[in-house]
């Protein structure tokens, strides 16, 4: 009787080839249809913002409004982090007009405080990307009391938006373009959640959660900004090799990374939806959208559309922001 041992079955030529087959499909597949470089719009004498612009998508997202000509503001939380980014992109698009300031946007007081230095040194805004965010952190409430992963992925991007809103109203035509998840789609609405309360912390549940509220409230924002000039559209960048799983344990990163290295995006093509919406001129005057990660327009889960928890949404981030 024949024998075997599953190490047999994967140095298999067949196996072998199988799978390599399999991960250059997947691989191709998943770039997407729209390719930045062919789009020709310039963001000469614009400027954007992008939080998180150290690393991952947000450095990419960076790189290429600096090749557009634009003068970038990389939003980061961590100085050296930003610094090296802030380099490498000067480097890499022969852009000096880049510049670092630091925001940590799960405090409110650094928000504010990031908010008033760009008022006071930027006279116009015609992009924010609201890319910062994190997955995994654990339970925990901020000097603001709030959930710790919904002041750093929601109330802090629903504030700085709100801070620097009339800024970008001035320079309509103008773009907010805020990074969000096809994981909304298991996300729950439960307002309680933004204190702490009710929540179950179970792999990337709170996370979820947060992504759904991105984007109840970016239509909700894109509903107020009617005939201002000033766009706002939420997406979902693709399932990413990002550093957002960073807080989880090791097994868990090393299966995330197993599993990406064949079938998820790089955060350059992670960017590009991003991208789309942000410069592109299929989307101009677009709003109160959702895009998936083949910048296709998509409808969200339905409570993401539900125009009655956009109001109170709005509502009760007013409230909680409201003592700056």
């Amino acid at each position: 009787m024949m024998s075997w041992e599953w190490s047999d079955i994967f140095c298999h030529p067949l196996w072998v080839i199988s799978t390599v087959i399999l991960a250059i499909t997947v691989r191709a597949q998943r770039k997407g249809s729209w390719d930045p470089r062919a789009c020709p719009v310039s963001l000469n004498g614009k400027t954007a913002i992008v939080t998180g612009a150290n690393t991952g998508i947000g450095k990419f997202i960076a790189l290429d409004f600096a090749r557009r000509g634009a003068r970038v503001i990389l939003a980061c939380r961590s100085e050296a982090r930003g610094t090296s980014a802030l380099k490498e992109i000067i480097e890499l698009s022969g852009n000096e007009d880049v510049h670092l300031r630091l925001v940590d946007t799960s405090s409110l007081d650094s928000v504010q405080k990031f908010a008033t230095q760009i008022l006071e040194e930027q006279k116009e805004l015609h992009i924010l990307v609201n890319n910062a965010g994190a997955s995994g952190l654990p339970k925990g409430i901020t000097a603001d009391g709030l959930e710790t992963t919904f002041a750093t992925n929601h109330i802090g991007p629903f504030l700085l938006t709100s801070l620097l809103l009339d800024l970008l109203k001035k320079s309509a035509p103008a773009r907010i373009v805020n990074v969000s998840s096809l994981n909304h789609r298991r996300g729950k609405v439960d307002f309680s959640h933004f204190k702490g309360e009710n929540l179950t912390y179970v792999m990337d549940s709170v996370y979820n959660h947060t992504k759904l509220h991105n984007i109840i409230w970016t239509n909700e924002l894109a509903r107020r900004l009617q005939g201002t000039g000033v766009t706002a559209n939420s997406l979902h960048p693709g399932v990413v090799m990002t550093e957002v799983m960073r807080n989880y344990n090791f097994i868990v990163r090393f299966l995330f990374n197993l599993v990406g290295f064949f079938f998820f995006k790089s955060s350059k093509e992670g960017a590009v939806s991003t991208i789309y919406c942000a410069v592109s001129e299929e989307t101009e005057g677009i709003t109160g959208k959702y895009f998936d990660s083949d910048c296709s327009l998509v409808l969200a889960a339905p409570p993401a559309r539900d125009p009655a928890l956009g109001v109170k949404e709005f509502e009760i981030c007013e409230r909680l922001t409201s003592k700056l």
